[in-house]
């Protein structure tokens, strides 16, 4: 008889996308809110969170690199996997937050040197009509902007400042050039991540809002580069805030409940228009703001609990699907072990 060997079932976490990295994106994003409005305990919580998530999708990363390169070349090849970068840039962005910018820097490095190489390979697998995705290359690229701008003026550097300000125009760039591939049906047809064409908008008008601010605490810039990045700051709310409705309107028109894993690229561009909105008006001294921005913050905090419940929901039945997989294969290969033995005592009595 010819013995099956034992499978060892892999853990959940080892057979996620590399779209999963949003839920970093978007818990941590929303952790920042909670912290810029107050709730230091919710924001903890959260940040305790998203920290964890990143260690697990960073571990599988590399182990994926080291056991599956093929899968991982595959992988890397898509728009998801620039969420690797903006996730980091995110988490270092709120451990800034709590003046850890030993851990802040770290991550900034670990987002840079992944950056090129991934931005360079996702940009030359484009192809025309894509999802909502291929503005990740904006996003990543603007989450090294405000990562390095909040550290420049935490830690007082003035050429992570004229850097970051480099990389917030080069993001611009990347967000035109991620529109023209961008398949304007999905905002009726996507499953999450169409949302992430507001998003880049958003994080780019934070990028401008840290700027500005990083110019204030060390000096940086005239008054015409203050002017201009002032400037940028209200345009870029405006279309962002424009594509927030526009999204939301479409939402409501064709709703889409089942739960998917790009859902998180969802969650994030809702809470980071909202981290823009308040970061915004304290940039360009606009408190009239915050009050809109604390309203969207909530808005994304109840969608990350709707997405959340939905992401538990979904792990629990792929887990409930294993598992009664496994109990048939038990009683096919009992079955089998039984008719063989039936077999060996007939031949016995002959």
């Amino acid at each position: 008889m010819q013995h099956r060997p034992n499978v060892i079932p892999r853990p959940f976490w080892s057979q996620l996308p590399p779209a999963a990295g949003a839920a970093v994106m978007a818990t941590g994003i929303v952790s920042v809110g909670l912290h810029l409005t107050g709730y230091a305990v919710l924001s903890g919580i959260l940040l305790v969170l998203a920290a964890a998530l990143w260690v697990l999708l960073a571990a599988d990363f590399a182990l994926r690199l080291l056991r599956d390169r093929s899968r991982w070349r595959h992988e890397a090849d898509s728009p998801p996997a620039l969420t690797a970068v903006a996730a980091t840039c995110v988490l270092g962005t709120r451990f800034s937050l709590l003046d850890w910018q030993g851990l802040s820097e770290t991550l900034l490095v670990i987002a840079v040197l992944a950056w090129p190489g991934l931005l360079l390979v996702v940009v030359r697998h484009w192809t025309p009509r894509m999802p909502g995705a291929v503005f990740l290359a904006c996003v990543a690229t603007q989450g090294l902007a405000v990562l390095g701008a909040t550290l420049s003026a935490g830690l007082g550097v003035e050429w992570l400042g004229y850097a970051a300000v480099v990389v917030f125009w080069f993001g611009i760039v990347m967000y035109v050039a991620a529109f023209t591939r961008f398949d304007l049906r999905q905002v009726f047809t996507g499953a999450g991540d169409h949302w992430v064409a507001g998003g880049a908008l958003a994080i780019s008008a934070l990028a401008a809002a840290k700027l500005v601010l990083a110019g204030r605490a060390g000096d940086l810039w005239n008054s015409d580069v203050t002017g201009v990045l002032r400037g940028m700051c209200g345009v870029l709310l405006a279309l962002d805030v424009a594509w927030y409705v526009v999204l939301a309107v479409a939402e409501v028109l064709r709703p889409r409940f089942t739960y998917d894993v790009r859902r998180w690229s969802t969650v994030f561009p809702m809470g980071m228009t909202a981290v823009a909105m308040l970061s915004v008006a304290t940039a360009v001294e606009a408190s009239w703001l915050k009050g809109p921005g604390q309203v969207l913050l909530w808005i994304a905090v109840a969608v990350w609990l709707g997405t959340a419940v939905g992401a538990v929901t979904s792990t629990e039945r792929v887990r409930s699907s294993a598992r009664a997989r496994g109990r048939s294969g038990k009683r096919v290969r009992s079955g089998e072990r039984g008719r063989s033995r039936e077999r060996v005592r007939s031949r016995e009595r002959r």
